[in-house]
């Protein structure tokens, strides 16, 4: 985008290596081609248990974001009995790591996170903080920024500077412990949640589609957004 109004300039930014962090390797990222042919549905692994849309950002975007926004309060929450963890994004250019964070933090990958691994321990500081002092752990993690560096001298091109402005934008959808569908965006007020699913429901069934990312292209669509790319990955097993 433009502009990000929403954070500061000066601060860090980074895209974190979930499996170098403790993300079991059996855990990882599929492409999703469609969401509307079953054939290609077919080849990503079940269950999803979570979403990551990428998609650029639109004025259409914002006005929804800030009219939804408006009339909710402020997230203050934290501890065990959260229903879902939520960051709040406060880095710079760091949309796709805390839709990474969003993804891996809740639900069934929680579970699936190494004992005794860098990301273990991030979550576990973390979880009794309320949103303001979870940003300020992400933004000090000397893990995060490890791991954004080996990305960088992994990645074909050059990692972007931290004062560069990027136009994608990267939100989670990620079915909880509790069966309820949470969008979570760091530049939101907190968590939305979407509706609930069933037990046989994953973040990648026809109903968590029409409540999450179905939902979010219909409203670009009303709004009169013209350019409706978007990509899609979906969190779930992984196969050699």
């Amino acid at each position: 985008m433009a502009e990000n109004p929403d954070v500061p300039n000066t601060n860090k930014a980074f895209v974190p290596l979930v499996h170098q962090l403790g993300l079991v390797p059996t855990l990882g990222f599929s492409d999703v081609f469609s969401i509307e042919e079953p054939d290609l549905l077919a080849l990503v692994p079940r269950p999803s248990h979570a979403l990551l849309l990428v998609f650029p950002v639109s004025k259409t975007y914002e006005s929804s974001r800030i009219a939804e926004d408006a009339p909710l309060a402020e997230y203050t929450g934290s501890g065990p009995a959260e229903p879902v963890m939520w960051f709040k994004q406060t880095i710079r250019n760091a949309c796709g790591l805390i839709g990474l964070l969003h993804a891996v933090s809740n639900g069934e990958p929680r579970s699936h996170v190494l004992p005794g691994s860098d990301l273990e321990a991030l979550l576990r500081d973390a979880e009794p903080l309320a949103p303001g002092q979870r940003a300020d752990l992400l933004y000090e993690s000397k893990a995060l920024e490890s791991a954004h560096a080996d990305a960088a001298r992994l990645g074909d091109t050059a990692a972007p500077q931290a004062e560069d402005n990027v136009d994608l934008h990267f939100v989670a959808f990620v079915k909880g412990q509790d069966g309820r569908l949470w969008e979570l965006d760091g530049r939101r007020k907190g968590p939305l949640e979407r509706g609930r699913l069933a037990a046989d429901e994953d973040a990648l069934s026809e109903k968590a589609l029409n409540l999450g990312v179905r939902r979010f292209l219909e409203t670009e669509a009303k709004g009169g957004n013209p350019d409706l790319r978007f990509s899609l990955v979906s969190l779930g097993e992984v196969f050699d």
